[in-house]
């Protein structure tokens, strides 16, 4: 499968939040990293084998955070996520994410 130089993936997941002890609403990882792996295999048609993403990211509007994707055969691809709003919806910063791929 071959993802063109035109392709952009348009992401935008609801990832769960829960609140910390400090008054902080972080992302849940584990929802975040199955909602981006679903994407990226409906929306890209990538074969996807896990995704890794940081535990602990606040939840403010704006904050960026990184994203591991690892492809069935080995291949890694980074993805830097932007959080939209309080209710945690984010979208990739780099909308030509996966450009290169399995070319």
């Amino acid at each position: 499968m071959s993802i063109g130089r035109g392709s952009a993936i348009v992401l935008v997941a609801l990832a769960a939040v829960f609140a910390t002890g400090c008054g902080e609403t972080v992302l849940d990882d584990a929802k975040t990293e199955q909602t981006l792996e679903q994407d990226l295999r409906r929306g890209a048609g990538l074969k996807v084998a896990s995704v890794e993403c940081p535990s602990g990211v606040e939840v403010e509007k704006g904050n960026t955070f990184e994203c591991t994707v690892n492809l069935v055969g080995g291949e890694e691809q980074a993805i830097e996520l932007e959080i939209l709003n309080e209710d945690a919806d984010v979208r990739p910063v780099d909308s030509d994410f996966g450009k290169g791929l399995l070319e």
